[in-house]
């Protein structure tokens, strides 16, 4: 009687410490994995870094950066001297002037406008979009990443939470075989040699458990580094892993050609090279400027036959310049730039190529994972149904110690692969969208 007392005393003890872990559990912040991706969102640096560079070509795409529209420049020039002045006069006669006055003022405003430049002017302006183009395909690419790091961190800790859970049932159930084996020595029915490997044993246990305590608590940290937040922030994920098994490769082929960032920067920079050439060729032919402006002057002088002067007016004109002859610059231009064009192609063809390799390689490793779900979640069953089976028999002492432990040990590890099938293949669905281009912020 005092031996069951004891037992249950010990097991009601066991209880309400999980018990309490639960509600401290539920006391802090359940943070989503769609909630950990919209704090990314707004707060990830390479986010903010790629989203602040994408402005900056957005600012950029203007008629005047591209220098479609004319310039329009005040000056003012303003020259004074003080001299000790002689004049020499056609009949030999000469005239002095010390401390001799001189002004020249001259102010007003300047147009100038290049109107042709063998079309160079549209090429940059068009340039400059195909840039802002490939800084919103460069956020995307940062953005994509990011997403990914946070949901695979994510349900990382999902994982490792779940381990927590089955070393938590491994101790519970080597605390019950160390009192059980104490209780069998104390009446006489066991050596204190099974209740040392007993105390051992949960000794190992507790060892692993603290070792994933530590994971755990490391893998949250990184995850609030991630998020951009302070990287004490308390909370708790989500208890199971959701994946879609519905993926299909000629979706995910079709989608990844017409979304994958890294594909598309390539075509985008196909098209600038092609705007480049357009800029290069655009040298052959002349540049034609006009120019305008209304000026204002006035000159004073102490010594001379004109002693003060002004003007003003309007005033207006052209220039041209062509070049003829560069030493063959022109020529070597050209040619180089035509072959960044030609590279631009090869680079978008390897990347396709790439592309369509790691999106087959990583579906079938997203079929392996699958199975090996389906495979691990049975061999858990079978693992708990052992367990349980081992238990009734080792409460009534008609099967050793050692037995008992390798079936605890078995139903762990099963708890444990069945956690890790479920995370690769989760790494598996999110790898597979990623490279498609379509990586859903809910993961549900």
């Amino acid at each position: 009687m005092k031996k069951n007392n004891r037992m249950t005393s010990k097991l009601f003890f066991q209880i309400v410490f999980f018990f309490a872990i639960s509600l401290a559990a539920r006391a802090q912040q359940i943070l989503t994995v769609e909630d950990a991706v919209k704090i990314a969102l707004e707060n990830n640096y390479e986010i903010k870094i790629a989203s602040n560079e994408l402005k900056i070509d957005q600012q950029n795409v203007s008629l005047a950066n591209a220098g479609v529209l004319p310039q329009l420049n005040a000056n003012v020039t303003d020259n004074n001297s003080i001299q000790n002045t002689t004049q020499t006069q056609s009949d030999g006669s000469e005239r002095k002037l010390n401390n001799a006055r001189n002004m020249n003022l001259n102010y007003g405003v300047a147009l100038n406008w290049t109107i042709f430049d063998g079309m160079g002017m549209f090429a940059r302006y068009d340039r400059l979009k195909e840039l802002e183009k490939l800084g919103d395909a460069e956020l995307k690419l940062a953005i994509f990443t990011k997403v990914s790091d946070v949901i695979t961190t994510y349900y990382d800790l999902v994982q490792q939470q779940q381990q927590l859970k089955a070393l938590d049932t491994a101790i519970v159930i080597s605390n019950l075989r160390v009192t059980t084996a104490d209780n069998r020595y104390k009446i006489g029915k066991a050596s204190k040699l099974e209740v040392l490997n007993a105390q051992v044993d949960l000794n190992t246990d507790t060892t692993a458990l603290l070792r994933q305590k530590e994971l755990y608590a490391n893998t949250k940290i990184f995850l609030n580094e991630i998020l951009g937040r302070d990287v004490k922030t308390e909370f708790v994920v989500a208890d199971e892993i959701a994946i879609d098994g519905t993926l299909l490769l000629p979706e995910l082929m079709a989608l990844a050609e017409k979304q994958n960032p890294q594909l598309q920067a390539q075509i985008i920079n196909k098209r600038i090279s092609e705007l480049q050439l357009k800029q290069v060729k655009a040298s052959r032919y002349p540049t034609v400027n006009i120019t305008s402006g209304y000026n204002f002057s006035r000159t004073e002088a102490s010594l001379g036959f004109i002693t003060q002067s002004s003007g003003q007016g309007f005033t207006y004109g052209f220039n041209a310049s062509m070049n003829i002859f560069n030493g063959g610059l022109q020529n070597r231009n050209e040619k180089a730039a035509k072959l960044q064009v030609e590279n631009s192609k090869i680079v978008i063809e390897q990347q396709l190529q790439t592309l369509r390799s790691q999106l087959s390689s990583a579906y079938q490793t997203y079929l392996t994972n699958l199975e090996l779900t389906k495979l691990e979640a049975k061999n858990e069953e079978i693992a708990k149904e052992n367990l349980d089976i081992t238990l009734a028999k080792f409460k009534i002492g008609t099967i050793a110690p050692l037995e008992f432990r390798e079936a605890q040990l078995n139903y762990v590890n099963a708890k444990v692969r069945n956690s890790n099938a479920q995370y690769a293949a989760k790494v598996s669905e999110i790898n597979l969208k990623e490279l498609a281009g379509n990586l859903s912020l809910s993961q549900n």
